[in-house]
C-alpha cells in the first residue's frame, strides 16, 4: 500500500467542488484524511480566492492509473483540459507526494515542488501529517511550516463535509 497525499483546490463554486471532489474520492479511496480547510489569494494570477486542503489515504492503485484517476475526476467537475496553468478552476488535484517516491514518474515530479514554497499546501500539510518528512529534504512538515517564510495569505474557514 502507497501512502498519498492530495492537494485540493477550487476558486469557481469552491464548496461545492470540493464536496463533491472528497465525495468521488471516498468512493475510490477511504478511509480518507483530512486537513483543516484554508482561503488563500490567487497565486500566480488575479482571480477570486481559493479553498485549499489536503487530503491523504493508502491505496494499492499505481502512480500511473492514480493520475489518469484523479484528472478524470477533475474533469467530471467543470476542469477545462488545457487551461492555463495561472487561471480560475473548478477543481485542482495535485499529488503532493507517493509514499517516497523522488524524482520523475509518469510525467510527475515528486514530491510536487509547491509543497515548500506555496503556504496552501504546506501549512494544511503541516497539519494533517506533522510528523512525516519530506522526502527530500528529510525535515518534518511541522518544521517546514515552523521555518516557512511568505507574503502569501491564507486563512482558516468552516468547511463542513457531511460524509
Amino acid at each position: 500500500m502507497a501512502e498519498v497525499f492530495l492537494g485540493l483546490g477550487s476558486n469557481i463554486q469552491r464548496y461545492q467542488h470540493m464536496v463533491k471532489a472528497l465525495d468521488a474520492l471516498a468512493e475510490l479511496f477511504a478511509p480518507l484524511r483530512l486537513s483543516p480547510v484554508y482561503e488563500s489569494e490567487s497565486v500566480g494570477f488575479r482571480g477570486s480566492l481559493f479553498l485549499n486542503m489536503v487530503v491523504s489515504f493508502d491505496t494499492d492503485m499505481a502512480l500511473a492509473p492514480l493520475i489518469d484517476l484523479l484528472r478524470e475526476i477533475e474533469v467530471r467537475l467543470g476542469r477545462v483540459p488545457g487551461a492555463p496553468k495561472f487561471s480560475p478552476r473548478t477543481l485542482d488535484i495535485d499529488i503532493l507526494s507517493y509514499d517516497n517516491l523522488c524524482g520523475n514518474f509518469a510525467g510527475i515530479e515528486l514530491p510536487r515542488d509547491e509543497v515548500t514554497y506555496n503556504a496552501f499546501v504546506l501549512r494544511p500539510l503541516s497539519e494533517l501529517a506533522p510528523d512525516h518528512c519530506h522526502p527530500v529534504s528529510g525535515k518534518t512538515y511541522r518544521e517546514l511550516w515552523a521555518g516557512y517564510v511568505s507574503e502569501q495569505k491564507l486563512w482558516p474557514v468552516e468547511f463542513c463535509w457531511p460524509s
